[in-house]
């Protein structure tokens, strides 16, 4: 099947930490991957920043290197011309040196698209975007991308968007969530609102539960500092999950929009029914991950990682949530996420009620409630389990079997990586699939009474075996409502 690729404007993408491990690991790939497959426009330009003292060519040999180690279908005659993209300009954050020589590159050209990349700290984003401002290259054609977190808790995302605010027009500021790129993602909004089959299916009278999983099998490593301040709660539920949650709860939007799409996001995190003090006792649970095996090796735990012998950060996090409106209105959304847990994997499960009487006998088998599995990592598709005959003679035997949809196999193109397209709509300004600033604010208001309750119990997280899938206390949290996790499916 042949993809479609549109060309976008004449743009200059200029990426602050430029020599970091999103730039290596992520956004050059992706830039490649986009001018490979024509979508580039002949004069766009990449402006490479960090602190290093390069040169052009050198930070073309950096970039070379990245893209051999991470691009699987490198072609190297494409690969040099897309390197004669790249321009280089040193800056030290910090102190301000060389935003001037910055202006002078993009001065050459006034009327084309500057995107402005802050793959850098969130603790920089405020003094990059006002030295941007002193030196007047922000005009009506400027876009900034800011990566997650945004502030580390609702007070400081609302100083950091305010300061950003003073710079960049809301409709000019794309707050980036990768997940939102995945094609699985954007194909749940396919499922609900393109097909007859599932929207009049959901809702309370038909959905007994929802299941979140974002689990990693790998520790922190050389994160382990920054992810101390942070925690799984900030890292992953206040925005990953959380937009998941959102994608499978709204209510069909008036159009897609990106005012109309966020717009019914919004509902949903503000329906959220509150968890603080007096009942995230009930609906939380927290671990932290002690030595143990995976991957075929021992691995050891986050304390030994951190290098400190005491640490109350949690390396997982389980919650209950549930959305109070008509259509969620008893609905559990469990949703859990942690490091150095059984297998990485990213799935959505939508668990169906039981049907509510059946006209086979016993022999027929027991019958199971259809599952829709939605897996956003490490092999995107969707599934659907359903209840069929055991084929061949000897009567009525039910079994439950999946309809299994793999975009690899379906489509048999490359799965394109999320920052591909989220570039692409950031230069076309399209905001649909990015944070808007009521979203954030939002979503710091639920997380934030969560992080309270747990300072002021003063409990410490609970202790899990690292290649597991979390504290048993995780298991309880589910199990007490007469369900349990779907770890059968994540395979």
């Amino acid at each position: 099947m042949a993809v479609r690729v549109i060309e976008v404007a004449e743009f200059d993408l200029v990426v602050f930490g430029a020599s970091g491990d999103l730039a290596h690991r992520k956004l050059l790939p992706a830039l490649y991957h986009r001018d490979a497959d024509g979508q580039m426009p002949d004069d766009a330009r990449i402006i490479a920043s960090a602190r290093r003292d390069y040169s052009d060519d050198d930070y073309r040999d950096y970039a070379r290197k990245a893209l051999k180690e991470h691009v699987s279908d490198l072609d190297d005659a494409h690969l040099e011309k897309f390197l004669k993209r790249i321009r280089y300009v040193k800056i030290d954050i910090g102190t301000g040196e060389g935003f001037e020589d910055l202006k002078t590159v993009l001065v050459e050209r006034e009327d084309v698209i500057r995107a402005f990349y802050l793959a850098v700290g969130p603790d920089l984003f405020g003094t990059i975007c006002e030295n941007l401002g002193k030196i007047s290259v922000v005009n009506t054609h400027s876009r900034v991308v800011m990566e997650k977190p945004i502030g580390k808790d609702g007070a400081s995302s609302k100083a950091l968007n305010a300061t950003v605010g003073a710079v960049f027009n809301e409709d000019q500021i794309f707050r980036i969530d990768h997940y939102l790129g995945k094609e699985t993602v954007q194909n749940l909004m396919a499922l609900r609102f393109a097909n007859a089959l599932f929207e009049p299916l959901w809702n309370a009278a038909h959905i007994d539960h929802v299941q979140i999983t974002v689990a990693e099998s790998l520790g922190t490593g050389g994160r382990a500092g920054y992810y101390d301040t942070a925690g799984a709660l900030r890292d992953m539920v206040q925005n990953h999950i959380l937009q998941l949650l959102c994608l499978v709860a709204m209510e069909p939007p008036e159009s897609m929009n990106a005012d109309s799409v966020r717009d019914e996001k919004l509902k949903v995190l503000k329906a959220l029914a509150p968890i603080g003090e007096h009942n995230a006792d009930k609906l939380t649970v927290r671990g932290q991950y002690r030595a143990g095996a995976s991957a075929g090796g021992a691995v050891p735990g986050y304390l030994e990682e951190l290098g400190n012998d005491q640490s109350g950060t949690e390396t997982f996090v389980a919650l209950k949530a549930e959305i109070a409106n008509w259509r969620w209105a008893g609905v559990p959304f469990y949703l859990r996420t942690g490091k150095r847990l059984a297998q990485r994997v990213s799935e959505i499960v939508v668990q169906f009620r039981p049907i509510p009487h059946s006209i086979f006998d016993e022999e027929a088998g027991a019958i199971t409630a259809n599952r829709l599995i939605i897996r956003l990592q490490p092999d995107e598709g969707v599934q659907m389990k359903v209840m069929i005959k055991d084929p061949g003679p000897g009567g009525m035997r039910l079994r439950q079997v999946p309809l299994d949809m793999s975009f690899a196999e379906a489509f048999k193109v490359r799965n394109p990586d999320a920052y591909e397209r989220l570039i692409m709509d950031v230069i076309r300004g399209n905001q649909t699939l990015f944070m808007r600033r009521d979203e954030v604010d939002a979503a710091w208001a639920w997380i934030d009474p969560i992080q309270a309750a747990w300072a002021a119990s003063k409990e410490t997280p609970k202790g899990y075996t690292a290649g597991t899938w979390g504290p048993s206390a995780s298991i309880a949290l589910v199990e007490r409502d007469g369900r349990t996790w779907a770890e059968d499916e994540l395979v």
